[in-house]
C-alpha cells in the first residue's frame, strides 16, 4: 500500500476499497467483483489526475518530500553504468550525505553529484537525511576538480532540505564550503547540469546546482530556505508553513517563469513516488539532451555562459 498524503484522501479511500474487493476475491473465487474493481480503478485514475492537475505549493512541498520518491542512489543504479564513489575530502573526513564519484552515461564518461536522504530510519540517519557538513561540500569540490582537469562533464541530483546547521558543521567552516563548492561549479570549464530531483534548500543547494543547465522535476521545490524556516522567521511560527510557501515562489512553474530554471521534467500522474522509472527515464533524456547541445563547446565558452545566466537572475529586463 501506498503512502497517502493528506490531501490524497480520497484517492486513498477508493484504493482502500479495490484492495479490500481483490483480497475478498482471493478468499472466495466465487465472487465476480472485476466489474467494480474496474470502475473504481477508473475513478481512482480521475480523482487522482485531478488532484495532481492544481496543486497548490503547498502539496507540492508534500509530494517533493515524499518517503517514496527516488532518490539519488536510485537514479544512479538506473540511468548510469560504472557509478564509483569516492570518499573523503582529503581534510577532515567522509560526509554520506553527498555521494560524488565517476560513472558512463550513456556510454560516456562523466562525474555524477548529488545529495542521498535515505529510505529507512538506518539509511537516513547514516545520510544524515541529505543535509551535507562542510566535508560533504570539500569532497564534491575535489571531485569537481577532478572532472575540470580531466574535461569530463558534471551531472548533479539535487535532494536536500538544506546544509547541516549543526555546531561542529558551523565550526568546521560549513558557509566557506558552501561558498567554496558554489565557485568551483562556476569556474568549471566542463558541461555542468543539474536537477532539483525533490527538494531544493538554500545554499545547500546552490552549492551544486549552479550548473549551465538547471531542471526541476514537475513536482519538486528550490528555494532560499524551507517554507518551516521561512514561517519561524517572518511570523515566529513554523505552523504557517502553508504560507510561507504560497509566497515564495518554489514550485518548478514559478521558477521557469523568474529564469532561474531552464526547464521542467514531468512527472507521472500521481507523483514520482508512484512511477520511479517513467521519472528516471525522462530525467536521463533531458541530461542527455542537454549533453548534446553543449557538445564541442570550448570551456571558456561553458565557463562564461553559466557565469552570465546566474548574473542575469533577478535583474529587470527592458
Amino acid at each position: 500500500m501506498h503512502h497517502y498524503l493528506d490531501f490524497e484522501k480520497p484517492i486513498s479511500d477508493l484504493e482502500g476499497k479495490i484492495h479490500e474487493l481483490r483480497k475478498l476475491a482471493s478468499e472466495d473465487e466465487s465472487i465476480d467483483t472485476g466489474d467494480e474493481i474496474m470502475r473504481l480503478e477508473n475513478r481512482a485514475r480521475d480523482a487522482m489526475a485531478d488532484i495532481y492537475a492544481k496543486l497548490n505549493p503547498w502539496q507540492k512541498t508534500q509530494v517533493a518530500r515524499h518517503p517514496d520518491r527516488p532518490h539519488f542512489n536510485d537514479y544512479a543504479r538506473t540511468l548510469f553504468d560504472e557509478f564509483t564513489p569516492l570518499a573523503g575530502d582529503r581534510k577532515f573526513a567522509e560526509d554520506a550525505a553527498i555521494q560524488a564519484g565517476f560513472a558512463r552515461f550513456r556510454g560516456q564518461p562523466v562525474v555524477l553529484i548529488g545529495q542521498e536522504k535515505g529510505h529507512d530510519t538506518k539509511t537516513r540517519i547514516h545520510h544524515n537525511f541529505g543535509s551535507a557538513r562542510p566535508e560533504g561540500y570539500r569532497k564534491a569540490i575535489r571531485i569537481m576538480e577532478l572532472a575540470d582537469r580531466f574535461e569530463i562533464p558534471v551531472i548533479t541530483l539535487v535532494d536536500t532540505a538544506g546544509a547541516y546547521p549543526g555546531i561542529g558543521a558551523e565550526e568546521r567552516g560549513q558557509a566557506e564550503a558552501i561558498a567554496r563548492s558554489t565557485e568551483t561549479c562556476l569556474n568549471l570549464r566542463a558541461p555542468l547540469i543539474s536537477v532539483v530531483i525533490g527538494e531544493g534548500g538554500s545554499g545547500g543547494a546552490i552549492a551544486i546546482a549552479t550548473g549551465n543547465r538547471v531542471y526541476m522535476l514537475e513536482h519538486a521545490i528550490y528555494s532560499v530556505i524551507s517554507p518551516e524556516g521561512a514561517a519561524s522567521i517572518l511570523w515566529r511560527d513554523a505552523t504557517r508553513a502553508r504560507d510561507a510557501a504560497t509566497s515564495m515562489k518554489i514550485t518548478a512553474e514559478d521558477l521557469l517563469e523568474l529564469g532561474v530554471i531552464d526547464g521542467i521534467i514531468s512527472e507521472p500522474v500521481g507523483g514520482a513516488h508512484r512511477d520511479h522509472a517513467s521519472v528516471i527515464a525522462r530525467t536521463g533524456d533531458t541530461i542527455a539532451s542537454a549533453l548534446k547541445d553543449m557538445s564541442g563547446r570550448s570551456g571558456d565558452d561553458l565557463r562564461a555562459e553559466r557565469r552570465r545566466k546566474f548574473l542575469k537572475i533577478g535583474r529587470q529586463i527592458g
